[in-house]
């Protein structure tokens, strides 16, 4: 199963990106670029998942 989610990409003073995940509360990852930031978030979003996984949630 393939589940999907919302980003939200803000654009930081550094010209760095933060990605939110409204979703999954404190699911929140960085990137150098946008790429980056959607790779780091799509990572984040799994370790995320395995630990409602471990803790049967």
């Amino acid at each position: 199963m393939q589940l999907q989610y919302k980003l939200l990409l803000h654009k930081e003073d550094d010209d760095r990106y933060t990605v939110t995940v409204p979703a999954l509360p404190g699911c929140i990852t960085y990137g150098n670029n946008i790429d980056h930031a959607i790779s780091m978030a799509k990572e984040a979003i799994e370790l995320y998942i395995e630990e409602l996984k471990s803790r049967n949630e």
